[in-house]
């Protein structure tokens, strides 16, 4: 099939339009300036018991959100800044989990005026990884430590749902043994950013057996996403997009990620619009997103607007996007990424953040060709690798998890957001941070880590056992004791 017939075939109208209420979609920006306008001058008062809100687990209202970015006082953007770091221990306690990219392709049939990999870039070298390519990536991969992957696609024929099919099955055929131990280890989870695609497509993900489908909506103002997204290319589509998750969830995908491209508009709007996208999902599915990532676009190959962004974000701001979103939306988890420098990356995973990546290769074959970065998307800020991040992770006292318990335990959708909401997820996520740190201190880390390493897991260990949740469930952790036990003699992969 022509590359042209098979883009009049991607957009299926009838798939925006189910989702539509009276012919319009869930951002009205008038309604979401007003909130902004009208939540200027908070008074202190009214800031702590938002705040407090908060801190009970609950998703924030627009004008509730609208108030905390409104906040002018550097006291009350200090509590907010201590209220996010707590509400994120209390929902996720003390681990922050790592994952990597790897990025299958740049083909792409669109112009996003901010990307490398945008087809009329013809001075970005093309490439598309084979099964083989794929499976030397993940051993690349596996060889830092990682346990989770999430492939990142170009939007083109040849990278279509046959094609990512074939990588997630790649990257699961793919065993290697670790370079400490001589363990067997594998990529346990794979996590999909990719274009939004029909509900049928998005049905042969779920069965490919993926984790979290991911797609951001880059800029919830329309009149700028329609200046940086031509309305020639299948991109051009604001509501294709805007409802890629709703398909997710109709096609049994029911964990899914958003995000927002920061710089492209007004940093206080794109908050508001990652706001009401997650109410829109809890309104239709009783779900909202698992994570929201806020990436801050860095210069991109033959990208005059990603040097030059209108709305650019300074860090300052970038801390209270993170703070606000943290108390906005408690259960989901933050992802902060390798765009960002270490030392503002290191600041911003103490306001709330969840996850973040660590020894990232955007270009196309670059993990297992570290001299080929020239196939890039954009530019990273944080190089380091793995361990390296880990240790700096360790001296501020967080603990590293490659957990993937989640998805294969059935916590998902509904039910790890019931469990969220409860504050009882998060002592899933500190016996299982401690599980597979562990690992990774016998598998992968250096002899420093490995001295830092063991230092938090008796803090993480001497904290468990005094913890009421667990004094009251004794069976579990048996469980768990059993599980330390078998990991430290050798045996692998064990999760609650």
């Amino acid at each position: 099939m022509k590359v042209s017939d098979w883009k009049k075939n991607v957009i299926d109208q009838a798939q925006i339009d189910k989702y539509l209420t009276e012919g319009n979609d869930f951002i009205c920006e008038k309604t979401i300036k007003q909130k902004i306008q009208d939540g200027q001058n908070p008074t202190d008062e009214y800031i702590e018991q938002i705040i407090e809100k908060a801190l009970s687990v609950k998703t924030l209202a627009p004008e509730e959100t609208a108030a905390l970015l409104n906040v002018s006082s550097e006291k009350m953007w200090d509590k907010i800044f201590k209220a996010a770091l707590e509400l994120k221990k209390k929902v996720y306690d003390n681990r922050i989990v790592f994952f990597a990219p790897l990025y299958c392709s740049n083909l792409c049939v669109n112009n996003c005026e901010y990307c490398g990999f945008r087809e009329k870039n013809c001075k970005e070298k093309r490439a598309i990884l084979t099964p083989e390519e794929i499976k030397r990536e993940t051993k690349s991969v596996l060889n830092e430590g990682h346990k989770r992957l999430i492939l990142v696609f170009g939007e083109h024929p040849k990278s279509d749902i046959d094609y990512m099919q074939e990588a997630i099955k790649s990257v699961y055929e793919v065993h290697e043994k670790a370079p400490k131990s001589g363990k067997e280890t594998n990529i346990r989870r794979v996590n999909i950013n990719a274009a939004p695609m029909s509900i049928e497509k998005l049905r042969r993900l779920k069965e490919a057996g993926i984790g979290t489908f991911q797609v951001f909506q880059e800029t919830y103002h329309k009149e700028t996403y329609a200046r940086v997204h031509p309305k020639d290319t299948i991109k051009g589509n604001y509501r294709w997009r805007l409802y890629a998750l709703h398909r997710a969830m109709d096609a049994g995908l029911d964990d899914v990620a958003i995000g927002a491209l920061f710089g492209l508009y007004d940093w206080k709007f794109e908050v508001m619009g990652l706001l009401y996208h997650t109410l829109e999902l809890e309104k239709r599915y009783g779900v909202g997103p698992h994570t929201i990532s806020v990436p801050r676009i860095t210069p991109a190959s033959e990208s005059e607007l990603s040097e030059n962004l209108p709305y650019q974000v300074n860090d300052e701001d970038f801390k209270k996007i993170v703070a606000v979103l943290r108390l906005s939306v408690p259960t989901a988890g933050l992802i902060v990424t390798a765009r960002e420098k270490p030392e503002i990356k290191r600041e911003i995973i103490k306001l709330g953040c969840t996850q973040t990546d660590a020894s990232t290769r955007i270009g196309i074959g670059g993990y297992s060709d570290q001299l080929n970065q020239e196939k890039q998307q954009f530019t990273i800020g944080d190089p380091r690798d793995l361990d390296d991040v880990i240790q700096e992770i360790l001296k501020d006292g967080f603990i590293p998890s490659f957990c993937t318990a989640g998805y294969r335990c059935g916590r998902t959708g509904e039910t790890i957001m019931g469990m969220l909401s409860h504050c009882v997820e998060g002592k899933f996520c500190k016996l299982n941070g401690v599980l597979t740190f562990r690992e990774y201190l016998n598998d992968y880390a250096s002899e420093e880590t490995k001295v830092l390493g063991e230092k938090i897991i008796q803090k993480e260990l001497g904290e468990i056992y005094k913890e009421q949740y667990f004094v009251d469930h004794p069976k579990l952790i048996e469980k768990f004791d059993h599980q330390y036990k078998e990991i430290s003699s050798g045996k692998r992969d064990r999760y609650i």
